[in-house]
């Protein structure tokens, strides 16, 4: 293990599928004190997450670094905290929502496109997504527009995420005085001032009776003593982290794909016209809740870029009792590590797996062993609430941007993955812009 340190900082997804490649699907660390354990089998992760998820829980290295940031939200949380946490929450995501969520994810859109160059140019679409994903985060959950106070906080937990990651694949003793340390206390305490400003704006403007955001919803609680303001606190943190920057990440590498395969864009430049009548210089009128059933290619696109680029790249739990998996007896104590981005990539299930093919998700494509290893939301109790919430989003906020658009890779660019707590390109994601022509004349070239 002291050998792989290097391997793991420069290359962690790289060496997952080494290890994979070398010893299958059940690969023990060889680690002291209690076991660590990389699985990789859909039946593996069928029984940790979904069949035997009882015996299972999250108190392993991954989610107690991440806590120094989250503290104890539904990210990290566990047993009866996250049953409580999750019950609180869960009206702030049910589907007679998802229509707001729509309308302020094409506005979102809408206002990110407007800052494009009408005439095509180069220009950073994951810095673009992250501020749209905000505003969107900002109106629906948290029941307003994002000032000043929302940015610090993005901020903060950004800097604070990328501690944490250093501090999980360099573990140092928790006494010594590292600067990484020092910059992580500094980013928690911004952290811990923004989310308390964004609370007293809110509080400011005050709670009406059918508000129903999640930041409504938080405060009513800690108003009827349900939950502690800590617990405010880090859930405040947690949507930025998982309402956030996960989706952000899922329409960077959406758009990055497609610029790679234009044959896959001109599919959704296709439906785009027909389902938004793309007549005008503009791409038709903008998308709407009503027509998210008709985008079955766009929709395809963005599940084919998680299976790729799941942002959750990998998730861990630990062993509370004896537990038997993949045939392997696993005593209580063990650590399981469980890789999305590694089931995503089995050729049997997923044929010509690195290949983007956005077609796999249209109809039946998929098999029913395949949706079963599918897996970027999580599995069983523990699925990501905001599911449904970051489709809807993300295949709307892709729609309206490339209604008019086309995009492109910039020649002679390299783009490299830091797979962080989610999947993120490193130094952003430039891509170049053209004007798309109309109703099945395909894609454009840039100038």
């Amino acid at each position: 293990m002291v050998a792989a340190v290097p391997g793991i900082r420069a290359d962690p997804l790289g060496f997952l599928a080494r290890l994979r490649g070398r010893y299958g699907d059940v690969v023990a660390f060889p680690m002291p004190r209690d076991p660590v354990v990389l699985l990789s089998s859909p039946a593996a992760a069928r029984r940790v997450l979904v069949e035997n998820h009882r015996a299972w829980g999250k108190r392993t290295a991954q989610y107690g670094a991440l806590s120094a940031v989250t503290g104890t939200g539904l990210l990290t949380s566990d047993g009866e905290v996250w049953r409580e946490r999750r019950r609180t929450a869960q009206p702030a995501f049910h589907p007679r929502g998802l229509g707001v969520v729509a309308e302020q994810s094409v506005a979102a859109a809408g206002r990110l496109r407007a800052t494009w160059p009408a005439a095509g140019g180069v220009v950073d679409v994951d810095a673009g997504a992250l501020q749209a994903t905000l505003e969107v985060v900002g109106r629906t959950l948290f029941g307003g527009e994002v000032t000043d106070d929302g940015e610090r906080l993005v901020a903060a937990v950004l800097e604070a995420l990328e501690v944490v990651v250093g501090r999980v694949r360099t573990p140092l003793p928790a006494w010594l005085p590292t600067p990484a340390r020092r910059r992580l206390r500094r980013a928690v305490a911004t952290l811990d001032v923004a989310a308390a400003d964004v609370v007293a704006r809110r509080r400011a403007r005050g709670l009406h009776e059918d508000d129903g955001d999640l930041l409504a919803l938080l405060l009513r609680a800690v108003d009827a003593g349900d939950l502690a303001p800590e617990g405010l606190r880090d859930e405040l943190v947690t949507t930025v982290i998982a309402g956030h920057e996960t989706v952000a990440s899922a329409l960077t590498w959406t758009l990055h794909l497609l610029a790679e395969e234009q044959g896959a864009q001109a599919r959704v430049a296709e439906e785009l016209d027909a389902v938004l009548g793309g007549a005008d210089e503009d791409g038709g009128r903008a998308p709407a809740w009503a027509d998210l059933r008709s985008l079955v290619r766009t929709r395809a696109a963005v599940e084919e870029s998680l299976r790729l680029f799941p942002p959750a790249w990998v998730v861990s739990r630990r062993a509370l009792v004896d537990d038997v998996v993949d045939g392997v007896a696993l005593p209580a104590g063990t650590t399981v590590i469980i890789s999305p981005w590694l089931l995503h990539r089995r050729p049997e299930l997923f044929p010509d797996p690195e290949v983007f093919r956005p077609e796999r998700f249209e109809g039946e494509g998929l098999g029913r062993e395949a949706r079963g290893a599918y897996t970027p939301f999580g599995a069983g109790p523990r699925l990501c609430i905001g599911r449904d919430f970051a489709l809807v989003e993300t295949t709307l906020v892709l729609a309206e941007l490339l209604r008019g658009a086309s995009v492109h890779p910039v020649p002679g660019e390299r783009v490299r993955v830091d797979a962080l707590v989610t999947m993120r390109p490193r130094d952003g994601l430039r891509l170049r812009l053209a004007p798309r022509r109309r109703a099945g004349a395909g894609v454009s070239a840039p100038a």
